[in-house]
């Protein structure tokens, strides 16, 4: 089967976009998975539906979201102002989209297009944010990690360190799948240079470590702004460039560049042992 792709970046978040009538309507997770693979797919952090929202519909489109490994993600914030640039592309009167997300609809605003970028505003809710806690890793001297759990439409753990010279990635996978998360969980790793500044890693649930990402740093905005390290607006530095959180009065709205790469087809086989 043919599955015809747009390929997007959203502040280094990659992602591969097609219509939802143009995918296979079963093993979805499987081709996700072919798809996203850096070695025998296209190769992206994630894989998007896109379905055309029908008229008297509250959205532009809805859009579903399979990470990497075929697992299904409710929101990402980079991934949506992906979707958001590819369709903005569409039209030169493109000013506001509404999508409907797997948490719920997200409203973004286009701010700034420089040839195949975008820049959105993206209303990113009111994070849910729940006291600091204590996460034990290993059972044999076991290392003890403090964060905070924040839901930003979907499962975030933020954790403050003093800087990234110790193997994050690694600690990040091991929190992803803590007993403590049945569902798994988006890790973050910040430090804070400012009132006004704060660097961040991540390592997304799905998808691994990341250079970048939109929910995953509307945590640590979360997270700071809690333990009052920090005001708004608040740049979150990521290993792939900014992205500013300020406040629109309804909660937390985030700015950010999202750039479409390229366009192809994917084909796709059941006989994953012929790639």
């Amino acid at each position: 089967m043919s599955i015809p792709f747009v390929k997007a970046a959203g502040a280094g978040n990659d992602f591969l976009l097609t219509w939802e009538a143009d995918a296979p309507v079963r093993g979805r997770a499987a081709v996700a998975r072919a798809i996203c693979d850096r070695n025998l797919g296209i190769g992206a952090d994630g894989w998007y539906l896109v379905k055309p929202g029908a008229e008297g519909e509250p959205w532009d489109a809805s859009i579903h979201l399979y990470n990497s490994d075929g697992s299904e993600a409710e929101l990402s914030g980079n991934g949506t102002r992906c979707v958001a640039a590819w369709l903005a592309s569409r039209s030169s009167e493109c000013s506001e989209l509404r999508l409907k997300t797997g948490a719920g609809l997200r409203t973004l605003t286009l701010r700034e297009r420089k040839g195949l970028g975008y820049l959105f505003s993206m209303a990113m809710g009111k994070p849910v944010v729940f006291p600091e806690e204590e996460l034990a890793i290993s059972a044999a001297d076991p290392i003890r990690v403090k964060g905070r759990r924040i839901d930003v439409g979907n499962p975030q753990f933020s954790v403050r360190v003093e800087d990234f010279h110790f193997p994050w990635k690694v600690l990040g996978a091991q929190l992803e799948a803590h007993d403590a998360f049945p569902r798994r969980s988006n890790i973050s790793f910040y430090h804070c240079v400012g009132r006004h500044r704060v660097e961040a890693r991540f390592f997304e649930r799905g998808a691994g470590a990341t250079l970048s990402s939109g929910t995953g740093a509307t945590g640590v905005a979360a997270a700071v702004l809690a333990e009052g390290l920090g005001e708004l607006p608040l740049t979150v530095e990521t290993e792939a460039g900014p992205l500013v959180f300020h406040d629109d009065g309804g909660g937390l709205v985030l700015d950010g560049w999202a750039s479409l790469i390229g366009e192809g087809t994917f084909y796709w086989s059941e006989d994953e042992a012929l790639r």
